[in-house]
């Protein structure tokens, strides 16, 4: 006999639309990509199904296994996933998450693929990376003409064709990328792997060393960097030769990581593997940089999706469950700590879809465009990723107990959201590239300032932090100093340039709860703490929205 009726729990949230969010939707139609809004709503309904929401979990309690030998002992160096995961890559590849803007241009593209991005993510974040990588090594491969032509148009394919065999004779293919090494880590110059040409007259080279992390190492095709004589070089080495056989890419073991599951992560050894020379020989790092930004820019969306996840999660809870004769939405103390959750999550939203816009503006020829891009991308990258651990674990507390269990999904976002933080470039890599962007091209200080200025007049707290800046801009004269306050920089510059995307695009309510926390020194230290006299009903209706 049952002991009791159960009638104080939030039932599952399953059958919303991830893409019913006004900050997203504002933004798709406001810069250009209007024209993929049914698509859009198409994937967020597929990522806020049960059947998906079944798919993630499935993915990450079950890893991927390596499988280093077969039964008779030959090398193999394969790596084993669930259908899930099989599942999940389907989808997006099929909705062109992976490389869809350079296969199909034009204006918005790169707009709307970064809201597609954001959106699924929502629902399992794991197998963004190797569909991150391959966005990304797209115009890293245009370096070299040649091997472009003969391997983007499969990167761009819309067919996920899983499986170790050539890559020039598969459907579509998947791209990985292998930096960094054991003694440098983010430092890529020190790394020792040596490239020397094979002599065999096709311009392969062969390479020898060890790769520390290797990102999605099922992929078909890597991009890596190795010591050549002229220096550091960029090569792309595929998993199966031409002639069937496999290249000689030893997967030595899968990373036991805090989170990440569902993906494979993994230490290489190139024995005598085959490659062929991407770029300059020597300017290696040059050549893949170009990677990085792209992945960085999915890092800013990730966490913004994290965010999102994490309130939707958060709000749902508090408008089932009731405490002390009210449900939870009511009362007043967990409507400011919603509040803030929801005023940080559009925050970082925008942020990261105000980037994607200017990317496709750069690409269009606009240098002003690609200026902002290149320095708020590198202090988004630094702030927003820094907020995302905070954020889902606020979030996560809003459910109390439920929230700490593994069956409400709240802890695979908690582990996932430092990754987004490390991955290409932890904290102070991020902080100090919006240093040397500085330095390296002023004008993408001018280009983010004069983004800043478009709300001038708007909010005396935006007005008064933008004032500040520029006095602590000074500090940039002094190299040393500059470091030191290189994280600080990099917070300011971002809070602006949030606050005047706010200021311009979202609801008063929003944008003057944002302005007088974050700018204008009204909070606290945690999350809820707005200040009195904030619009919180105004912030939590279009979070609901």
């Amino acid at each position: 006999m049952a002991t009791h009726e159960i009638f104080n729990q939030a039932p599952p949230l399953t059958g919303f639309t991830a893409a019913d969010e006004p900050a997203l939707l504002d933004a798709v139609r406001r810069d250009g990509a209007g024209a993929g809004e049914a698509e859009l709503r198409e994937l967020g309904e597929l990522a806020g199904s049960a059947g998906t929401q079944e798919l993630a979990r499935q993915a990450e309690e079950n890893p991927p296994r390596l499988r280093t030998h077969d039964r008779y002992g030959h090398r193999i160096d394969e790596v084993e996933f669930h259908p899930a995961w099989h599942s999940l890559m389907t989808t997006a590849v099929r909705h062109g998450l992976h490389a869809a803007p350079w296969a199909e241009p034009g204006a918005g593209a790169h707009l709307l693929r970064a809201a597609k991005f954001y959106v699924w993510s929502q629902a399992e974040a794991g197998h963004g990376c190797p569909v991150s990588m391959t966005y990304a090594a797209v115009p890293a491969l245009r370096a070299e003409p040649e091997l472009a032509a003969l391997y983007e148009p499969l990167l761009a394919s819309r067919v996920y064709d899983f499986g170790l065999r050539p890559p020039l004779g598969k459907a579509g293919l998947i791209a990985g990328m292998s930096m960094t090494e054991k003694q440098g880590g983010s430092d890529v110059r020190a790394n020792t792997t040596r490239a020397v040409p094979d002599g065999g007259g096709d311009g392969a080279y062969r390479l020898t060393g060890h790769k520390w992390f290797t990102s999605a190492p099922m992929s078909d095709v890597f991009l890596t960097l190795a010591q050549t004589e002229e220096g550091v070089t960029c090569f792309l080495l595929p998993r199966v030769l031409p002639d069937g056989s496999r290249n000689a890419l030893r997967l030595q073991r899968l990373k036991d990581k805090l989170g990440n599951r569902s993906n494979a992560s993994s230490e290489i050894e190139y024995e005598d593997a085959v490659g062929w020379r991407v770029g300059e020989a020597g300017r290696g790092v040059r050549t893949i940089v170009e990677m990085v930004n792209m992945t960085r820019l999915d890092c800013v969306l990730g966490s913004a999706a994290a965010m999102r996840a994490g309130l939707r999660q958060a709000l749902h809870h508090a408008r089932h469950r009731r405490a002390f004769g009210a449900p939870l939405l009511e009362q007043p103390l967990m409507r400011n700590v919603l509040a803030d959750l929801a005023v940080e999550s559009e925050a970082a939203t925008v942020l990261g879809l105000r980037l994607a816009a200017a990317l496709d503006r750069s690409l269009a020829g606009d240098e002003r465009e690609a200026a902002l891009r290149r320095l708020g991308l590198a202090a988004g990258k630094y702030h927003v990723c820094k907020r995302g651990s905070a954020h889902v674990g606020e979030a996560l507390e809003c459910l109390g107990g439920n929230g700490y269990v593994e069956e409400s999904g709240m802890p695979r976002l908690y582990r996932e959201a430092p990754l987004l933080s490390i991955w290409e470039g932890s904290g102070n890599v991020a902080a100090l590239d919006v240093l040397r962007a500085v330095a390296k091209d002023p004008a993408t200080l001018d280009a983010l300032l004069a983004e800043v200025d478009a709300a001038a007049g708007a909010d005396r707290h935006l007005d008064a932090a933008v004032a500040a800046l520029r006095k602590d801009l000074a500090v940039l004269s002094d190299p040393a100093a500059a470091q030191l306050a290189a994280r600080r920089l990099a917070e300011r510059l971002t809070l602006v340039l949030q606050g005047s995307l706010l200021v311009r695009h979202s609801t008063p309510a929003v944008a003057d709860a944002f302005c007088a926390s974050r700018l204008g020194g009204e909070w606290g230290h945690a999350y809820g703490t707005l200040p009195s006299g904030t619009d919180l009903g105004g912030v939590l209706e279009r979070a609901r929205a």
